[in-house]
């Protein structure tokens, strides 16, 4: 269990059209559950999504997404969307990977991949981009998606400190991190 409980059946009528919306008739994930039940938390948690059809392709997004959760040892969120979106994506196992183990010169990234990976990192790690990782990331991403990359990390980073720090269960149909 949690260390917030979560929501439980049957949820209002507009939590549950949210839910609905969002997972498109699967079980709500937990850490949807447990934000919906403090209205300010859920507000803010589903004003920041960044899952619509943005500037990055989906493939992109993942590897960013992966990425961070796999920096900040977020296997509840990482999982989730390795086993949502990793075929979609066309994510290899070896590609599945390198998010958790590899680094951004694993042999299985573009060049435009290793700068996506190199500027998670650095965000992960000094919460910036030198001249030279945003210059990287510039050669190959417009300035509407070199935003989008840092949104997604520090909306992910986020999404990371509230799974872990609430301790939620890893879902049962998502992925575990490999050994």
């Amino acid at each position: 269990m949690p260390r917030i409980a979560p929501l439980e059946p049957p949820y209002p009528a507009d939590i549950a059209a949210q839910f609905d919306r969002i997972m498109r008739g699967a079980p709500p994930l937990m850490l949807f559950r447990v934000m919906a039940g403090h209205a300010r938390a859920w507000e803010k948690f589903r004003g920041g999504g960044l899952l619509d059809r943005g500037p990055l392709s989906l493939r992109e997004r993942e590897i960013v997404i992966d990425r961070t959760c796999a920096l900040n040892r977020s296997e509840y969120e990482w999982g989730v969307h390795v086993a949502t979106f990793a075929a979609a994506a066309h994510l290899t196992a070896d590609e599945i990977r390198a998010t958790v183990h590899g680094d951004a010169d694993a042999p299985c990234w573009s060049n435009a991949e290793r700068a996506l990976m190199t500027a998670v990192d650095a965000l992960h790690h000094s919460a910036t981009l030198r001249a030279a990782e945003f210059e990287e990331l510039g050669a190959h991403y417009d300035a509407g998606q070199i935003l989008e990359i840092i949104l997604l990390c520090g909306f992910y980073r986020t999404v990371s400190y509230l799974t872990n720090a609430l301790d939620l269960p890893l879902e049962t149909r998502a992925a575990r991190f490999p050994a």
